[in-house]
């Protein structure tokens, strides 16, 4: 018998083997797999220990965690998507309000009518890159401070 010839035997003893294990298996396919279970000493040895398997992982149950567990998953990942959003919007409505202010402040600057659109534009575009970057570095000291473990040390 060639390897090749062996390997398409193997491929289909195990086809037939878990075929049967998953109660998938035609009778004439069943009567493949005892002809060859009964020709083959280390395919039945195989058959067995696989059969061995099935029944011990049917026989097993899942321990299911208590109540109160579920609910304080719960209660985390409701407060962390809650938490998530807040600071979105927080900073959101930081960064409209505070371009806002400051175009307010600079008004005057944009009111000049001698100026070219390109200057205010310039303008426009840094005074709120400067915002956006003041939200962006108070919320990371906020959350490097909140989860510093040497908070709480004193030299």
């Amino acid at each position: 018998m060639s390897a090749a010839s062996r390997e398409i035997g193997f491929d289909r003893d195990r086809e037939l083997m878990m075929r049967a294990l998953d109660g998938e298996i035609s009778p004439e396919q069943r009567a493949e797999l005892e002809d060859r279970l009964s020709a083959d000493d280390s395919l039945r040895a195989e058959w067995k220990r696989l059969s061995r398997v099935k029944e011990r992982t049917a026989e097993l149950e899942l321990e299911q965690p208590p109540d109160k567990l579920w609910e304080e998953y719960m209660n985390s990942v409701y407060r962390r998507v809650e938490r998530g959003i807040a600071w979105i919007l927080l900073s959101l409505g930081a960064v409209v309000l505070l371009s806002y202010w400051a175009w307010q402040g600079i008004g005057e600057l944009m009111g000049d009518l001698t100026l070219p659109w390109y200057v205010k534009a310039g303008a426009l575009a840094a005074l709120v890159g400067i915002v956006v970057l003041a939200v962006s570095v108070i919320r990371e000291k906020y959350f490097v401070y909140k989860d510093d473990p040497f908070r709480n040390v004193h030299r």
